[in-house]
Order: structure tokens, then C-alpha cells, then sequence
């Protein structure tokens, strides 16, 4: 007699046999027939990446969240630019944190690196000359920053990327600030918060806006103290900055009493 195939598999010690019981979805002879094949599960489309996520794109949102705590010390800790390397101190900025005034020049000078305080040299005496004439102090609804919060070497004119690098640090000033109007003094500043390359001449005079805030732009006091006739046009813009500071305060007002 042939012997089978459990009389083999018992010769050789691999007794018990198990097997499997028929399944119903064998219930058709094609499926009992049909062999059972366990094979690599079938190919998964890779999902679509995500958009890369830059170090500038990752900086700038976590400045885009700081508090005024931090504020000071992230900037005297960034190195997106080479003036970190030049400077003495970095200057973030001065001033009232709820001021209705937002002053904006274009870089901390000599005596501003070695103090850490914008326009604190003879140019800073003279705007506070002109703030006094509004009523207005450094202390007392009025915030002074600059565009760079390092000094250029040699005061020289700030460089695009170093603009860029110190950009997110100036936004989010006025996120935290709220002002009422934004005073840009100098063409430096000026060109650099309206993105366009004019002259004072051309932008002063009129209301411009910046991050949906009214900006008014004026001569930067630096130059005031060499072209002294100039002083009673810088006086026109000051004039039309509190015009418009007040005309958006009667605005909110006005708005404040619809809603109530």
C-alpha cells in the first residue's frame, strides 16, 4: 500500500497535523479551490509633503508671540544679521507700552549703541524738544523705536537683509503697542515701512498707512540739526499727526458709542 502523506509527516515526527477549517467566504467552490496567498500589502500613495517650514518663516513666528518680558532680551540675543557682531548694545526701543504715538527711525547711532536707548545724542534733544511742544514725553504716550535695533559700523545705511532680519522685531512692536499714528522720521525709515523709493518731499505732507495704522512722515531730527529751515515743515507734520491721532480716537469713540 502507498503510504500517504500523514504516514510520512508521522514517520518523520511532525504529527499532529492542523488544519484549517474551510471559512465561509470559501463557501463556493471557486473560493475552496482558490489558494490562500499572503503576499506585501498593495502600494499607499505617499502623502502630498507639507510646505517646507524655513528658519526665517520659524523665527518669525516665534517674535510674532513675544511679550513685552521677553521682548528686550530676544533682540539683545539674535544673530539673524552681522551687526550682532559689531554692536555694543542692541537698542529694542523706549517708551510708553500702551502709547498712542509710535515714533520709527532708522538706526541706533554712536551714543544709541553705547547707551542702548534710541535717540539719546543730539538728535534725541531735539525730538524731545519737539514732543515737549506737543505735551508729549518719552515716558507718557509716546514709544521710540528704530527699523535696525543694532548699529550699523560707521552709521552707515542699513543693508536689505539686516532690514529684513530686524523687520519681524518693529511689527511686532506695534502689534503689542497699538498706536494711534506712526511718525517715520527720515527717508531711511520711510521708504523702508511704505516699500518705495520717494523722496520726503514726495511722502510728507499726507496720511499714509502702515500695518492698518495711519503714518505720517517727517524729516529725521539728524538732519533737522544741519538744515534748520526745515524745522517749521518737520513742526506742519507734527501737527498733522496729532490731526490724525485725534480724528482716530473720534473714530474709535464714535464706533464705541454705535456698539453700546
Amino acid at each position: 500500500m502507498r503510504p500517504t502523506r500523514d504516514d510520512i509527516l508521522r514517520e518523520l515526527g511532525l504529527t499532529p497535523v492542523w488544519r484549517l477549517r474551510a471559512t465561509r467566504a470559501a463557501a463556493t467552490p471557486a473560493a475552496a479551490e482558490a489558494p490562500s496567498v499572503v503576499g506585501p500589502p498593495p502600494p499607499v500613495a505617499p502623502a502630498a509633503p507639507a510646505a517646507p517650514v524655513t528658519g526665517d518663516d520659524d523665527r518669525a513666528a516665534r517674535i510674532a508671540v513675544l511679550e513685552w518680558r521677553d521682548f528686550a532680551a530676544a533682540v539683545d540675543a539674535c544673530t539673524a544679521c552681522g551687526l550682532a557682531r559689531t554692536r555694543k548694545r542692541s537698542v529694542p526701543g523706549v517708551g510708553a507700552i500702551d502709547a498712542e504715538w509710535l515714533f520709527v527711525g532708522e538706526a541706533p547711532g554712536a551714543d544709541e549703541d553705547a547707551q542702548g536707548e534710541p535717540f539719546v545724542g543730539q538728535a534725541g534733544k531735539l525730538l524731545d524738544a519737539m514732543l515737549a511742544a506737543l505735551g508729549l514725553s518719552r515716558s507718557r504716550n509716546v514709544y521710540i523705536a528704530n527699523v535696525l535695533k543694532c548699529r550699523p559700523p560707521n552709521n552707515r545705511t542699513p543693508e536689505p537683509q539686516e532690514v529684513d532680519a530686524c523687520r519681524p522685531f518693529l511689527d511686532r512692536q506695534i502689534a503689542l503697542i497699538r498706536p494711534q499714528v506712526i511718525v517715520a522720521l527720515g527717508k531711511s525709515a520711510a521708504t523702508t515701512l511704505l516699500g518705495v523709493d520717494a523722496t520726503i518731499a514726495s511722502l510728507r505732507g499726507r496720511v499714509h498707512r502702515y500695518r492698518d495704522r495711519p503714518l505720517i512722515v517727517t524729516y529725521h531730527p539728524a538732519y533737522l540739526l544741519r538744515s534748520l529751515p526745515d524745522k517749521a515743515k518737520a513742526w506742519e507734520d507734527l501737527l498733522l499727526a496729532r490731526r490724525t491721532l485725534r480724528a482716530a480716537l473720534d473714530a474709535a469713540t464714535g464706533a464705541a458709542a454705535v456698539d453700546a
